[in-house]
């Protein structure tokens, strides 16, 4: 487990690996990851929320292609100690447009560094293309 001393360089790193959608900091503070976390974190220090929570929630759509389709969903848990965030969990889960689970991975002993890139946690859940095969005509020759 890594320690990223500040927001900036935790969102930077993440937001570079793909993760560059909107989240949901806690359940509330829809926008981009670092403005989501900042948002929360300045709402604590207002005492609108009580003091920060020492592990975060975030929650996003990795992968979006409207209502009636199937989706990909990302939730990471982002330890907060003294200022410093650690990406502790990730869970990737395809659900279908009903909010039904398709298919899911659960990644754990994380790092922001070693978390995968964003196209390869939507390929952890997502189904692999079937291999068509083809059919050739076979000549024989006497």
């Amino acid at each position: 487990m890594q320690a990223i001393s500040d927001l900036n360089t935790f969102a930077k790193i993440l937001t570079a690996k793909g993760y560059d959608g909107y989240f949901h900091t806690q359940g509330a503070y829809a926008g981009k990851l670092k403005d989501s976390i900042s948002e929360y974190l300045e709402n604590c220090r207002k005492g609108a929320e009580g003091a920060p929570k020492s592990q975060l929630l975030l929650t996003g759509f990795l992968q979006w292609a409207g209502d009636d389709k199937p989706y990909v969903e990302c939730c990471m848990w982002v330890k907060y100690l003294n200022g410093k965030f650690f990406l502790h969990k990730m869970e990737v889960a395809r659900k279908d447009q009903f909010g039904q689970l398709l298919k899911q991975t659960e990644l754990t002993d994380l790092s922001v560094v070693t978390a995968p890139k964003a196209k390869e946690a939507i390929a952890m859940v997502s189904d692999a293309p079937e291999q068509k095969t083809v059919h050739r005509q076979k000549w024989f020759s006497f």
